[in-house]
C-alpha cells in the first residue's frame, strides 16, 4: 500500500523515518486487530483488503493516511484513528488510472465525519481534474452522530461533487455493508451500483423507524437488501454473492468504459472476425411473431464472443441493457426481451433503458438497439403511475443522444414503441430490418378490427371476411418492405449478416459529429 524506507543491511534507520514507518503501520491497523478480526468473522473484508483486490498489484497510492477528525464532543478526542475511517487514493485497474475510496468499518463503524468526507471529496476532485473514474467501496454506519450537522455538511459536499462529476467521469459505488439514511443518495446518483448479497443493505429509514412510524415489522434484508434493490427498486445494477465477485465485476465494468467524457471508449483486440456470419440466429428466433425466444442469445451471437456485460439483469427484465464489444470497440446494447412480457415497454423498462442510453451518450459509447416490441403495456396501473411520462423518458433519451445509433428490427415494431426504440425519426443513423420484421401501427388482428368491424357486422359471414382482411393486411403492411420503400429503414438484411453489417456502420460513424442548438440543458420528463 505504501513504499517503505529501505537501506543497506546493518545501517540504522534514521529516527524520523522510523517515526514515519511506525505511523504508517499504525494507520494500516485501522481500528485495531480485534475489530479487524470481528470484520472477518462477519465474512467481510477490510477496506485495505478490498482495495488490494480492486487495484493492480502495487498500484495504490494513498492520500491523507494520517488525517484525524476534529470532534471534541462526547469524549471523541480520546478516540482518534489515523485516516478517520476511510482509505482513499489513486490506483490502476488493467493499467488504467482510477481513484478509489473505501470506508473502514473498523473505525467508528465507518461513520462519516467532516474529516472523513473531506478525504472523499479530495479524491473525487482529483479524479475530476485527472479525468479518471472514481470508485467508492461503501461500508458505513452513516453519519457520525457526535459531530451533528458537520457530518451532514460532509454528505452535502459529497453529493454536490457527485452531481458536478455526472457525465464527466464514470462513478461506481459498491455497497459492501450497511448504507442508510442520507448516505444512500451518493450511490443513487452515481452511474452504477454493485450490491453484495451476503453483507449489504440500503434504506433511507431502517426497520426500527418503520416499525415505530408505520407499525410494520420488516427485516433489514426485506426492506433494503441486495435482492430487493436488484429486482424491485432498480437501485442496484449489479448483484454479487461475495465481495470478491463484486470487486471483479467492477474491474470488468471499468474495462468497457472511457476514463472520462474527454476520451473515446477503449479498444481492445477483438479476437473475433468482424465479418463472421451469425448462422446460429436462424435457429434462435422463431418465424412466428407470437413465439418467445431469449434475446440474450441474439446479442451474444452478434457481439464479440464473451464480451457482453449485462446491466440490471433482474430489474425490468422485459428489456435488456448492457455493454459489449464490436470488433474490439465498446457499444451499449438495448434490446427488447420477447420471453418476458413479450418484450413490451412498461414504466420500469422505459426508465431503465432511458438511463442507460443517457449514460452511453455522456461517454461517447455507440448504441446498438435490437428491436422486437409489440407496444407499450396497457392498463390502469401503468396509466395511473405514469407510463406516458416514463415512456417519454426513453423517447427523449434516444432523441437527445448524439453518439452513433444503429437499430436492427428483428420482428415486431408496432405503434409508438416502434418510434421510441431508436427509430430513424428520432435520429438513428441507420436502421436495418430482418425479413421477419413487422413494422406497422399495430398487429393485423387489431388493425382489421378497427378498419373493418362495422363492414363485417353487415355481412353474413363476417368472420371469414375479417380473416381475409387480416391476410391482406399481413401481405401489405406486416413486412419490412413498406418501410424500406419509404426510406424509413436503410435496408433489409439477412440475419446471418447482422454482425458484419453493424460493425461496418459503426466503423463509418466512428468520428460522427452532431451540432445541436445552444442551450443550458433540456427538460427531460421526470
Amino acid at each position: 500500500m505504501f513504499k517503505s524506507f529501505t537501506n543497506k543491511p546493518g545501517t540504522p534507520i534514521p529516527e524520523k523515518l522510523q517515526v514515519l514507518q511506525e505511523k504508517q503501520q499504525q494507520a494500516l491497523q485501522g481500528g485495531g486487530r480485534e475489530r479487524i478480526e470481528a470484520q472477518h468473522r462477519q465474512g467481510k473484508l477490510t477496506a485495505r483488503e478490498r482495495i488490494a483486490l480492486l487495484a493492480d498489484e502495487g498500484s495504490f497510492d494513498e492520500f491523507d493516511m494520517f488525517k484525524l477528525h476534529r470532534c471534541g464532543n462526547f469524549g471523541m478526542e480520546q478516540h482518534q484513528f489515523s485516516g478517520d475511517g476511510v482509505v482513499a487514493g489513486t490506483a490502476r485497474i488493467g493499467g488504467r488510472s482510477v481513484c478509489v475510496y473505501a470506508q473502514d468499518f473498523t473505525v467508528h463503524g465507518g461513520s462519516l465525519s467532516k474529516a472523513h468526507a473531506e478525504k472523499i471529496c479530495k479524491v473525487m476532485d482529483f479524479a475530476a481534474a485527472a479525468g479518471t473514474p472514481v470508485i467508492g467501496l461503501n461500508d458505513s454506519g452513516g453519519a457520525r452522530v457526535q459531530e451533528g450537522i458537520d457530518s451532514l455538511a460532509g454528505y452535502g459536499d459529497i453529493f454536490m461533487r457527485n452531481v458536478q462529476n455526472s457525465g464527466v467521469i464514470p462513478q461506481i459505488a459498491a455497497i459492501l455493508g450497511p448504507c442508510a439514511g442520507g448516505a444512500v443518495y451518493s450511490p443513487a446518483i452515481q452511474d452504477f451500483v454493485v450490491m453484495n448479497r451476503s453483507s449489504s443493505c440500503m434504506f433511507v429509514t431502517g426497520p426500527k423507524v418503520v416499525r415505530t412510524v408505520l407499525h410494520e415489522t420488516v427485516t433489514a434484508e426485506a426492506l433494503g437488501g441486495a435482492d430487493v434493490h436488484a429486482a424491485k427498486s432498480g437501485v442496484a445494477h449489479f448483484l454479487s454473492d461475495t465481495e470478491e465477485q463484486a470487486i471483479s465485476l467492477i474491474r470488468d465494468l471499468v474495462s468497457y468504459l472511457p476514463s472520462s467524457s474527454r476520451e473515446q471508449p477503449p479498444e481492445v483486440p477483438a479476437g473475433d472476425a468482424p465479418d463472421r456470419l451469425c448462422t446460429a440466429l436462424a435457429a434462435v428466433v422463431p418465424e412466428a411473431a407470437s413465439k418467445a425466444y431469449d434475446i440474450k442469445e441474439v446479442i451474444t451471437e452478434i457481439v464479440d464472443h464473451g464480451t457482453f456485460l449485462e446491466v440490471s439483469p433482474r430489474y425490468a427484465p422485459n428489456i435488456v441493457t448492457g455493454f459489449a464489444r464490436l470488433d474490439g470497440r465498446t457499444v451499449g446494447v438495448v434490446a427488447n426481451q420477447p420471453k418476458v412480457l413479450a418484450g413490451v415497454l412498461d414504466i420500469a423498462a422505459s426508465e431503465k433503458a432511458a438511463r442507460f442510453v443517457r449514460f452511453c451518450d455522456a461517454f461517447s459509447i455507440g448504441l446498438l438497439t435490437l428491436e422486437d416490441v409489440p407496444g407499450f403495456m396497457p392498463g390502469t396501473t401503468q396509466e395511473h403511475n405514469g407510463i406516458i411520462k416514463n415512456g417519454a423518458k426513453l423517447l427523449y433519451a434516444y432523441a437527445e443522444a448524439t453518439v452513433p445509433k444503429v437499430t436492427v428490427i428483428l420482428r415486431k415494431a408496432y405503434g409508438g414503441a416502434y418510434i421510441v426504440m431508436n427509430s430513424r425519426h428520432l435520429g438513428a443513423d441507420a436502421v436495418f430490418a430482418w425479413p421477419s420484421a413487422e413494422i406497422a401501427v399495430m398487429g393485423s388482428k387489431g388493425a382489421v378490427e378497427v378498419i373493418f368491424r362495422k363492414q363485417a357486422d353487415g355481412q353474413q359471414d363476417g368472420d371469414a371476411f375479417l380473416q381475409e382482411q387480416e391476410r391482406q393486411y399481413n401481405e401489405t403492411f406486416l413486412n419490412p418492405y413498406r418501410a424500406a420503400e419509404m426510406g424509413y429503414i436503410e435496408g433489409v438484411i439477412d440475419p446471418a449478416c447482422t454482425r458484419r453489417q453493424v460493425i461496418r456502420i459503426f466503423s463509418h460513424l466512428k468520428d460522427k459529429q452532431v451540432s445541436r442548438p445552444r442551450r443550458k440543458h433540456g427538460n427531460i420528463p421526470l
